[in-house]
């Protein structure tokens, strides 16, 4: 498939071909929930932790005797009926994160990018950077490209620590390199902006069998 090539004012200067594999698939939905489920489990903490009746700092003694006050027998103060008692089934330290096998992933980052295509969310610029490094400068850009305010992911071509550093400041911007596509990112992303040579990565990364 044909797409446009943007300059940096936001001007057409050329097209180029894009792999249909990659940019003009069939959407694949179930790729796409479960890698994006992977992804928020692997990012989750897991350091929630609550104390059995084993753990709290209370004493072993009997409250009361067993029998004859009137009141329901109790062993001790950390059972969990009491307040301040420990608690049942409670959540302890444990790791979220599992693995998706390769081609689900992989598809799932081909139907996401298909879909940015599809919906017009998708735009191709020219290869760019920030020199400075300076967020005023990477904002004039944007702002012949993108709308702002609005969830923008760039797509880099490299690992640009100047463009990164540029954009740091920005909360509405995400960076991306092409062989490290974020699923979440992807799909939450209104505007995704894909360097020139990014597609080209893009197209031999997972075009390929």
């Amino acid at each position: 498939m044909k797409a446009k090539v943007f300059s940096i004012q936001g001007e057409k200067i050329k097209d180029i071909t894009l792999n249909d594999e990659v940019f003009n698939r069939e959407v694949s939905d179930g790729a796409v929930y479960y890698a994006v489920n992977n992804e928020l489990a692997n990012r989750r903490v897991g350091t929630a932790c609550t104390k059995t009746r084993g753990e709290v700092n209370y004493s072993n003694s009997k409250p009361w005797r067993q029998k004859g006050t009137g009141h329901a027998r109790a062993g001790d103060k950390k059972s969990p009926v009491w307040v301040g008692g420990g608690t049942i089934f409670g959540p302890k330290p444990r790791d979220y994160s599992y693995h998706v096998p390769k081609k689900m992933k992989r598809l799932a980052m081909k139907s996401l990018l298909s879909m940015k295509v599809r919906d017009e969310e998708m735009k191709i610029v020219e290869d760019f950077t920030v020199d400075s490094g300076k967020t005023r400068d990477l904002v004039k850009v944007l702002s012949n490209l993108v709308s702002a305010e609005q969830r923008t992911v760039i797509i880099l071509k490299d690992d640009d620590a100047m463009i990164r550093r540029a954009g740091r400041n920005i909360p509405w911007l995400r960076f991306l390199s092409y062989n490290r596509l974020s699923a979440k990112e992807l799909l939450y992303g209104k505007q995704v902006l894909v360097m020139e040579t990014a597609a080209g990565n893009l197209n031999d990364f997972y075009g390929k069998q």
